[in-house]
């Protein structure tokens, strides 16, 4: 991490409906995005701070898009850091794994045609996942964390952020709600990546058009 570097360029107080976060914006020497943390509590110093590193989910995050669990993975982190008392979500802009709105709204077409979002990346010329969790490690370094409990069912995940000397000391589930609409793009994950899910069996499968398909999906946890 020799070569990055991030810089705290402004906070505040951001009261929500899972009750009071301080909310700092990073700047760094890498690109020109804005990363976040939402921080609640006294994490400096502490060993164990409830933390969950979240990509940017425009369609998930904020218009409740029921293709993906990124926004009900968000809102369960807020909760379970607000039941804590304490923790962080690191909110980092690499939408759509990295790729971008615009891609992961190709990607979209792609996995209603019948692809999956491995294979819908791939056919735009993108990796599987390209996100980069250095810039996640540097803001937990800055923020004071000693060790976290990571949210989190990506094993990837907490590889990366123990490989950029990030302590997790134990992982905490995000079971997501299952249903038609992203019951493909949730078994793509299992399946295909790796994550720890429990999906039950479903007799259905919808695309993200309303119609039946294959396939369909492209949230990014």
């Amino acid at each position: 991490m020799a070569n990055f570097t991030i810089q705290r360029a402004a906070s505040a107080h951001i009261p929500t409906a899972f009750g009071d976060f301080q909310l700092v914006l990073y700047t760094n020497n890498r690109d020109t995005k804005e990363h976040l943390a939402l921080v609640m509590g006294e994490v400096a110093g502490k060993s164990n701070v409830l933390t969950r590193i979240h990509s940017e989910c425009f369609t998930g995050d904020v218009l409740g898009s029921l293709r993906c669990d990124c926004g009900e993975q968000l809102r369960r982190a807020m909760q379970a850091i607000a039941d804590a008392g304490a923790g962080i979500v690191v909110y980092m802009r690499q939408e759509g794994r990295g790729i971008g709105l615009r891609d992961k709204l190709y990607a979209y077409n792609l996995q209603d045609a019948g692809y999956d979002t491995v294979e819908a990346n791939e056919l735009l010329g993108h990796d599987a996942d390209e996100r980069d969790y250095t810039i996640a490690a540097l803001i937990l370094q800055q923020l004071g964390a000693q060790s976290v409990r990571l949210m989190t069912n990506n094993p990837s995940k907490i590889n990366a952020l123990r490989a950029l000397g990030i302590r997790v000391t134990e992982r905490v589930p995000l079971q997501p709600t299952v249903h038609p609409y992203n019951r493909d793009y949730l078994d793509t994950k299992a399946r295909r990546m790796k994550h720890w899910l429990e999906l039950p069996v479903l007799e259905n499968a919808v695309t993200g058009n309303g119609h039946h398909g294959k396939r369909n999906g492209n949230g990014h946890r």
